[in-house]
Formats: structure tokens, sequence, C-alpha cells
């Protein structure tokens, strides 16, 4: 009795014996005739009297009971195509509920079908984009876990066999071993920070302290603190020509941090005797931070996916362990925490990249 269908179902039948019910509240049916005496018709025997009102009677009699019976068998009508029709709205309720099941059970990949009235579909497109939603973020997670896993196993194999080395005698307890052991703890400490910093990033809840700053002079500053580093690689760094000051309320240690991963990149991926080009214009009511270089590029179908965590255009190539493969990813957190927007654009391979910042 608590079922969705049954209630419709009894409820249509209800309305169904009331609508034919009420026409004989309204009239009752005559009862059967019977012969009464009547008073004599003019210029008719009481006998030809009797039988006229007999045949009438009965004609009404007829008509009523058939009026009657048309009326049961349109209720018994009535209440199945209730059932049926019930049934037939509930199903896709069923399947909703099948599949809330499914997704409970961990089973993400399981939709709905999409059928019933308009509203029924709706809501049954909705819990589908929902079951995708679940089953992306499922893949995310578990492909960042074999990712951290991967990350982390690098540099601590390394200190593992340089310490077993060191215990065994094959390598000397030396300040080089030492340091480089210590480089290593670093590189832990430092992967480990920022995937703290993305996961704060990613919660909404990544501190930022707001202050009017000026971005052309913020980014004149980065520049000036990487030209030893662009000089070594024998790659030009320099700055377009800014339209005055571009101040804006921004955390200026947090754009600072975007702009070094960009030019750390934009360095190790531009081959000597290339250029890397800082810009800031005012794009109302936006302003724009560019860095392009004439290097190795990003080919199409890479590009869409360059902000995503640990990813590489060439996963059967070792990563650069200078980097933690998280740097874009913060940069994009970074940028979208203060209202902006970023973006990477390549013609292709070889090409030339360039990264656009809005604030």
């Amino acid at each position: 009795m608590n079922r969705l269908w049954v209630r419709t179902s009894l409820v249509i039948g209800v309305l169904v014996v009331l609508i034919a019910v009420l026409p004989f509240l309204v009239r009752p049916a005559p009862p059967r005739p019977e012969v009464h005496d009547q008073p004599p018709t003019p210029g008719l025997t009481d006998r030809q009297a009797s039988e006229i009102q007999t045949i009438v009677a009965n004609r009404e009699y007829r008509l009523w009971m058939s009026i009657f019976r048309t009326v049961v068998i349109g209720v018994v009508l009535g209440s199945l195509a209730g059932v049926v029709l019930s049934r037939w709205l509930t199903a896709p309720l069923s399947q909703l509920e099948k599949g809330a099941r499914a997704v409970s059970q961990g089973r993400l990949d399981y939709r709905v079908p999409v059928k019933g009235s308009q509203e029924m579909q709706s809501v049954a497109i909705a819990f589908n984009h929902m079951a995708e939603d679940l089953e992306g973020a499922e893949t995310l997670r578990r492909n960042l876990l074999a990712d951290v896993t991967h990350e982390l196993r690098h540099p601590v194999h390394i200190l593992q066999g340089n310490l077993k080395a060191i215990l065994d005698g094959i390598y000397p307890l030396e300040m080089v071993e030492v340091a480089g052991l210590l480089d290593q703890t670093q590189q832990l400490i430092s992967l480990v920070d920022e995937l703290h910093e993305m996961a704060q990033a990613e919660s909404h809840q990544l501190m930022m302290d707001r202050q009017p700053t000026d971005l052309a002079e913020l980014a004149a500053r980065v520049i000036e603190s990487f030209q030893p580093l662009a000089a070594s690689r024998e790659v030009r760094l320099e700055m377009s020509a800014v339209d005055g000051p571009q101040v804006r309320e921004v955390d200026a240690d947090r754009i600072r941090q975007v702009l070094q991963n960009l030019l750390n990149n934009a360095l190790r991926y531009t081959p000597a005797g290339g250029q890397v080009t800082v810009s800031v214009a005012s794009v109302d009511p936006w302003v724009e931070l560019r860095v392009a270089d004439n290097g190795a590029g990003i080919a199409p179908e890479h590009l869409a996916h360059i902000f995503d965590r640990f990813y590489t255009a060439d996963p059967s190539r070792n990563r650069d362990y200078t980097g933690s493969g998280l740097g874009l990813a913060i940069a994009k957190a970074i940028v979208e925490a203060h209202g902006g927007q970023i973006e990477a654009h390549s013609p292709g391979k070889d090409q030339g990249t360039m990264f656009i910042i809005r604030l």
C-alpha cells in the first residue's frame, strides 16, 4: 500500500467509481416495472393502456440497466487503465531508485535510461550527469594516488639506496654524499609542501593577503631575479613595454609564485639562443600578464591537459626531477582563487608557447 503506483491506482479507481455512481445518486434507477391500476386513457381500453404503460416501463428499465452495465464495465476498465498508467508513470522512478542504489554501492558507471515525461527525463539526465561527475572525480582520485605514490617512490628509493650503499661501505661517508642525500630530502619536503598547497587550493582554503599591487613592477622584479639563470642558459629574457602602472588587489607573493613557475618552465624548454618575453597590458576590465617563448612548444593533443596534476606529454619519458609536476596546477589554482583566468597557447611542437594570466 505504500508503493506510489498502488496509491495512484487507488486514486484513479476511486475517481472513476465516483464519476460512475454520480448519475445514480442524482436520479436512482427505477424499480422493475409492475402493472398498477391507472386511470383509463380516453379512446383506449383499460387493457390497451396497461400494455402501453408496461412497454414504456420495460424500455426505461432496460435503458437504465444498460447504463448500469456500461458504468460497471467502465469502472473495471478505468481501474485497469489506472493501474497500467500508474505503473508507466512510476517506472522512471524505479529506474532512478536502482541507479541510486548502484551508485551507493560504488558502481559509478551506472546510467539510468532517459524515459517518461519531460520532467522525468530532466531528472534522469541530471542523475546521469551526477554519476559522470562522480566517476570522473573517482578516476582523478585514483590517478592522483598513483601519481603521488610514483613521485614519492623515486626520491625515497634514491635515499634508501644511497644510505644502504654507505652502510655497506660502497660509498664513503663524505660530505658530498651527505649533500646528495640532503638534496633528495629537500625534494621530498618540497613535493609534500606542494601537495599540501594543492589540497588547500582545491578546497578553497588557500590563504590570501590581498594588497594593492603594481603588477608591472612585480613582473619586472621577477624578471630581474631570473636574469642570471637566463644568462647561464644563453636565453634572452626581456620585458616588453608597459603602459604605466597596473595596480590590482592581489596577493603579491602568490602572483610572484605563478610568474616564477612560468618563467622556470619557459627557460627550461627554450634552447640556447632562444627568447622569453614577459608583457603586462591593460585589457579592460582585465590586466593581462603574458609569458611567451620560442622553445619546445606543446602538441595540440596535450594542450588541454597542461594544467593537470603530474601531467607529462610523454608518459614513457622519465620526469625531470627538478620539478614536481604540480607547478602549473598550483598556478591555475592561485589565479582562479583571485577570480582570474590562466590559459596556454601553442601552435604546436617546437613552435613556442604563450601563457596568459588575466586578473
